[in-house]
C-alpha cells in the first residue's frame, strides 16, 4: 500500500478511534496530527510507501532534531495503532510488531517533604473568594490525585457531605475518587463565597466578572505561584501532587492495586514507578546492617 492510499484511510481511523475504541477528541486530534506529521515528512523526502526503511529514516530524522526519546516514542506508538487498525480491516501493511519502541529512561519523580507539602498548601491563606479558591483547589488534587484535566472538567454539584466525586478518566473510564476532611472543609468555604451559576467547580477569577471554567494552564500558574510564595525550590506542577497522593498511600502502607484504582491507571506496571521511592522494608534494612563493621 503506497502513501496516497494510506493517507486516504485517515478519516476511516478517525472514526474508527471515535466509534470503536471510545478514544476522547483531543486523544483523536493528536494521534492524526502525528500521523499527519509522519506521512508529509516521508511525502517530502520522496517516499513512496510505509516500510521498515522509511520508518528508520523518521525516526533518524526526529533523533537529529533532538526529539526527545519519549516523544519519538509517542510518534511510533501512535503508528503502530494506525497500522493495527489496516491489518484489522484486511489490507497488507508492515506488521506493527516490527516497529521497536525506544526504550525510555526511568522517570525521576520530585517528591515534596511532609514538611514542604505542608507549608506549600497552607501558603493559599485567606477567605476572600481567590485564597478559598486555591486552597480547595490544591487540597482537591492531594486528596483525591487527580490529573489536571480531570480536575478542569469537574461541576460544581458535588455531594461533599459525602465526599465521593465519579471522574471520567483516560478512555472514558469512570473512577470514584474521595475528599479528604480538609479539603472537604475548603469546598464547602469557597462554594457558599461564590455568588455566580457557572456550573464549573473551579473558576478563573477575572475583574469583568465573567468566570470561565477553570483551564490547566490556569491551574499551572497557581501552583507554580504558591511553590515560589513557600519558597520551595523544587519544581512543583499539578502531576506533582498527583505523584504525591501516590506516595502518600504508599508509605501509609496502601495496595498497589487500590493505588492503581485511585490514580486511573490502565496497567499496574505505571502504578509501579512509586515504590522505589517508599520501600520502607529496605530503608530499615540499610539502617539495621550498613556499616556495622566499620570502625
Amino acid at each position: 500500500m503506497d502513501l496516497k492510499q494510506i493517507e486516504s484511510f485517515l478519516p476511516r481511523f478517525e472514526a474508527y478511534l471515535r466509534l470503536e475504541k471510545n478514544k476522547s477528541q483531543g486523544t483523536i486530534k493528536v494521534y492524526l496530527s502525528r500521523l499527519k506529521k509522519i506521512i508529509d515528512w516521508l511525502k517530502t523526502n520522496n517516499f513512496t510507501s510505509l516500510d521498515e526503511e522509511s520508518i528508520f529514516k523518521f525516526r533518524f530524522y526526529l533523533d537529529k532534531k533532538n526529539i526527545s526519546i519519549k516523544t519519538q516514542s509517542y510518534y511510533l506508538i501512535t503508528l503502530r495503532s494506525f497500522l493495527r487498525f489496516l491489518k484489522k480491516k484486511g489490507y497488507e501493511v508492515l506488521d506493527p510488531e516490527k516497529i521497536e519502541l525506544p526504550k525510555i529512561p526511568e522517570r525521576e519523580i520530585n517528591i515534596l517533604t511532609d514538611e514542604e507539602l505542608d507549608r506549600f498548601l497552607k501558603s493559599a491563606e485567606g477567605e476572600d473568594l481567590k485564597s478559598l479558591r486555591d486552597r480547595a483547589l490544591l487540597e482537591t488534587l492531594f486528596s483525591t490525585g487527580l490529573r489536571v484535566s480531570e480536575i478542569c472538567s469537574l461541576n460544581r454539584d458535588i455531594d461533599l457531605k459525602k465526599g465521593e466525586i465519579p471522574v471520567k478518566g483516560k478512555g472514558g473510564k469512570i473512577r470514584i475518587v474521595f475528599l479528604s476532611p480538609l479539603a472537604k472543609l475548603y469546598l464547602k468555604k469557597y462554594l457558599e463565597k461564590r455568588t455566580d451559576n457557572n456550573p464549573a467547580l473551579f473558576i478563573n477569577l477575572s475583574k469583568n466578572k465573567k468566570f470561565t471554567r477553570i483551564t490547566p494552564r490556569g491551574v499551572q500558574k497557581i501552583i507554580k505561584y504558591y511553590a515560589k510564595k513557600s519558597g520551595i525550590l523544587k519544581k512543583i506542577t499539578p502531576h506533582t501532587l498527583r505523584h504525591q497522593f501516590a506516595t502518600d498511600l504508599l508509605m501509609a502502607g496502601a495496595d498497589l492495586r487500590a493505588i492503581q484504582l485511585l490514580l486511573g491507571h490502565k496497567n499496574l506496571q505505571t502504578t509501579q514507578i512509586y515504590t522505589h521511592l517508599t520501600n520502607k522494608e529496605l530503608k530499615e534494612i540499610h539502617r539495621a546492617f550498613h556499616g556495622k563493621r566499620r570502625k
